[in-house]
């Protein structure tokens, strides 16, 4: 009996034992979901869709518990939602709000999901959880609130007998978190048989003149409309005045205003008033714009090119410019279309059709966390592209995936900077777009926009004015792959695929599929000087000084203008806005407003003064309407400077000096001047010289090119330290470039060399010089430049040669020294070399009698070379000077 018992208690311990082994082991697996889902609540409900649906699986089914999904659980104190478990057999779960959300508080929510499966046992021990899902869920707006306008009451007052297109505007502003139901798509006028209507941007106009005699006020009531179709609760009254005919208005201004360049600032309406009619007015604002959007890029600027200008303003080294001139070594441009009519920098027309493929070898590869985007641009609204994306600049995947890494683009004219960083350690959202909302983007005017990055933070400057970012959205990291990068500025380069038939073979066909690249959201506007600099950002000087205008409105003696004057300008000086509680005194400020252009040599033509006033009545009954004035500047043509370039136009030298380590100075004696002419006679009574920059210099080799085997142009690079110069050499000759001044130019062409290893082989050279001002505006005269080799001269140094004494004398004792006891050889070597000198001494005095009778024979010619030529010639038929140099 007690043997039965042992062994019972043995087989249930190893029962239990393999109960306990198989409970331990029984939960195995980890529950699965999915990496991410993307929710849709709407504002008020408490279910989430999601998409895809929330459901956990677990390899353990169908094992209970260890196979059942018993929580999931969300990570995020702050998100409001709670997730719950409705089938925990099949895993089937259900994301709710754990209280009413609403879209006006917060538009999106992001947290962290995680499913729990029951672990081994009803106690939930041993559980395994899965891993983390991103859930993002975007809130649905309802149309809940009615719109509202931003005043009680509105009112203004009109002139009898005109037709305005807008008498005043009403706005009315909506509550509601999403653009559907937050913004007003019209508005109504309530008030029948009126003879007045209004758009849907709440402008009100006339429908007919109106007669102040038959109704001197309207009163009308006004309703609006969010996208939604919400009516306001309330209208709103707009009383609408009706005001006699009067003539008040400015008098004594001249519709033409002469400007001869170079005379500083010059007064507009020096004798100017405005006349009321006998209105008494509590205040006066008038605006002064000066419109220049026909001259250059919208001002008149200096026309030296953006590197020179950059150079000038001080900017940052190493910034790469993607829209150059059209050249053999920038050939990217040339199918562009360019805009050469204006006294500008070289502008390129987009439309649309046209974009640019930036060659590897030119694209910044370096971009870090610190670089610059800048450019001008011009770029209106375009009727039924306003959803289309414009790209001015675009890196993007040349194949495959399609990956935009960073881009520049208009989008509904809103300016959008696309950064995507490269994965490096963290796989998080970064901030990779960054959008700004602007006027000037849209006004089909010229401005100057600057891009630095100081990731994470992106600043916009435009005209020197910061912008910061209305809208920054993140993103995920680009992770790292093989495939290269295309850089376009007009398009963007993507691939596209297509279905084909699969028994058509394509090298780049895979499985029924071929890829197309392509451009695709094309740029439509003018673009100039888009560059990048990488890794440093531009400062504010720098940036101001770049897009600085020369030309504007001023205010001659600011001291003397009333203590209740106040004036503003726009940061271009083009726009004056001059607001005062005093008639007289307003009148007398309009008085010092003056035009005034900073350019040695202006662009000549017109510019238009649009001159608006507003005038605020202490009857408001009464108020009278100053009409707007339209009045032009007319800028004189210019006094041309006549650049002149003088020195040796011939130089005769040996062929040693071009040769030797130095080489030949070309234009030692070189002068640049520039003069003007005085007075419209003929003869002209003056002629004065003046001082102003060079933006080029070229040295053109004329006839056959350098041999760069045996020739070449030659400047120390140590000439052109500080300077704003730079250089460039071929075998066509050399160009110095850069904004600097004519000495500066002097003292850099002074120091261009001419080399030749073998001058016998080569013709007599000739170069021509010009220079410039303003991108070939004004240019020199061609200077002509002839060298010419004296082969003969290089004859006279090898006989110089052999009957120098100096030499031989050396000879004569050494091989005396050979042997101690003379033997009849020594005799006969002795002999023969005494009869050598005697031969050569004789062949010495012959040389001399002919270089007399040849010294009497060019005595004309010789007083018409140079001195220095001379000398030259003494140089070369030096020995020690020839042996010196190695010849």
């Amino acid at each position: 009996m007690q043997r039965i018992s042992e062994v019972v208690l043995l087989v249930a311990g190893f029962a239990l034992g393999l109960c306990a082994c198989h409970t331990v082991k029984v939960n195995k697996h980890k529950p699965w979901i999915e990496t991410s889902y993307h929710g849709v609540i709407t504002e008020n409900m408490d279910i989430v869709q999601l998409d895809p649906p929330l459901v956990a699986l677990d390899k353990d089914a169908p094992v209970p518990y260890a196979g059942e999904i018993c929580a999931f659980k969300i990570h995020g104190l702050e998100a409001p939602f709670e997730a719950v478990v409705l089938n925990g057999t099949s895993g089937e779960g259900q994301l709710r709000a754990k209280g009413l959300v609403d879209c006006e508080l917060q538009k999106e929510y992001t947290f962290i999901i995680q499913a729990h499966d029951c672990g081994a046992g009803p106690g939930g021990t041993g559980g395994k959880k899965s891993h983390k899902a991103v859930v993002h869920i975007q809130v649905n707006d309802v149309n809940e609130f009615s719109p509202v306008f931003r005043e009680v009451q509105y009112h203004t007052a009109v002139t009898e007998g005109k037709i305005y297109d807008s008498i005043l505007q009403v706005e009315a502003t909506d509550q509601d978190c999403s653009s559907q139901y937050s913004q007003i798509c019209n508005y109504q006028i309530t008030t029948t048989n009126t003879p007045f209507a209004i758009d849907r941007n709440g402008n009100i106009r006339n429908t007919e003149k109106l007669s102040f005699e038959k109704q001197q006020q309207y009163e009308v009531l006004v309703t609006a409309f969010d996208c939604g179709q919400k009516r306001s609760t309330e209208s709103v009254p707009v009383h609408i005045d009706v005001k006699p005919v009067c003539k008040p208005g400015w008098q004594g201004w001249d519709k033409r205003v002469d400007y001869e360049p170079g005379t500083g600032s010059k007064q507009l309406f020096p004798k100017m008033n405005l006349e009321t009619c006998g209105g008494l007015l509590s205040s006066v604002r008038t605006t002064v714009e000066l419109q220049t959007s026909h001259i250059g890029k919208g001002c008149d600027r200096e026309t030296y090119s953006e590197k020179s200008l950059q150079k000038l303003c001080g900017a940052s080294s190493g910034s790469t410019d993607l829209l150059p001139a059209p050249s053999t070594s920038t050939n990217w441009t040339a199918s562009l279309v360019t805009d050469s009519e204006r006294d500008s920098d070289l502008i390129f027309r987009f439309d649309g059709r046209q974009a640019a493929k930036i060659p590897d070898q030119v694209v910044p590869q370096n971009l870090t966390d610190q670089f610059t985007v800048a450019t001008w641009m011009k770029h209106g609204p375009n009727p039924g592209l306003r959803a289309e994306k414009e790209t001015l600049l675009c890196n993007s995947d040349k194949t495959e995936m399609n990956r935009h890494h960073y881009s520049l683009y208009v989008h509904n004219c809103r300016l959008v900077f696309l950064l995507r960083r490269d994965f490096i350690q963290v796989d998080t959202f970064r901030p990779a777009e960054f959008h700004w909302k602007l006027d000037q983007i849209c006004d089909k005017e010229w401005h100057y926009y600057v891009i630095n990055v100081e990731f994470p933070v992106v600043t916009l400057y435009v005209d020197g004015v910061t912008y910061d970012p209305y809208l920054v959205t993140d993103d995920w990291p680009i992770h790292p792959s093989q495939i290269d990068v295309q850089l376009t500025v007009g398009a963007c380069w993507q691939v596209e695929l297509y279905l084909v038939n699969i028994l058509e073979l394509s090298p780049l066909c895979v499985g029924g599929e071929v890829t197309k690249p392509r451009f695709t959201q094309y740029f439509r506007g003018s673009l100039s000087g888009l560059t990048i600099r990488p890794g440093k950002i531009e400062s504010q000087k720098v940036i101001s000084c770049l897009q600085a205008c020369k030309e504007g409105l001023d205010i001659n003696s600011l001291e003397s203008l009333g203590k209740g004057i106040k004036f503003h300008f726009n940061p271009a000086q083009s726009i004056l806005v001059m607001e005062g509680e005093d008639l007289e005194n307003m009148n007398a400020a309009l008085r010092k407003v003056s035009y005034i252009n900073s350019r040695q040599f202006p662009t000549p033509g017109i510019r238009h003064l649009h001159i608006s006033t507003s005038v605020q009545c202490f009857g408001e009954d009464t108020c009278i309407f100053i009409p707007d004035i339209d009045a032009v500047v007319m800028v004189l043509q210019p006094s041309e400077p006549r650049i002149t370039i003088a020195g040796v136009d011939r130089l005769t030298r040996p062929a040693a000096d071009l040769r030797g380590p130095a080489g030949l100075t070309l234009f030692q004696d070189l002068h640049i001047i520039s003069t003007v002419t005085k007075g419209d006679t003929e003869p002209p009574l003056v002629c004065e010289e003046i001082i102003h920059n060079l933006d080029y210099c070229d040295i053109l080799v004329l006839g056959e090119e350098l041999r760069p085997e045996q020739e070449s142009l030659q400047l120390q690079r140590s000439t052109l330290l500080g300077k704003h110069l730079d250089a460039t050499n071929s075998t066509s000759g050399m160009s110095i470039y850069g904004v600097d001044s004519m000495s500066n130019y002097e003292q850099v062409i002074r120091q261009v060399y001419y080399h030749n290893w073998h001058p016998a082989q080569t013709p007599d050279r000739k170069f021509r010089l010009t220079c410039s001002e303003l991108n070939g505006r004004y240019t020199s005269n061609e200077f002509t430049l002839e060298i010419s080799v004296l082969h003969k001269s290089e004859a006279g140094e090898h006989v110089n040669h052999m009957v120098a004494p100096s030499q031989y004398m050396q000879v004569v004792p050494h091989l005396a020294m050979v042997h101690r006891a003379p033997s009849a050889a020594t005799v006969v070597i002795v002999i023969c070399i005494a009869a050598l000198v005697v031969v050569v001494v004789l062949g010495i005095y012959r040389i001399h009698l002919t270089h007399q009778q040849e010294g009497r024979n060019s005595d004309t010619t010789k007083e018409r070379e140079l001195d220095w030529d001379d000398s030259a010639l003494n140089i070369t038929v030096n020995p020690m000077e020839v042996r010196g140099r190695g010849d």
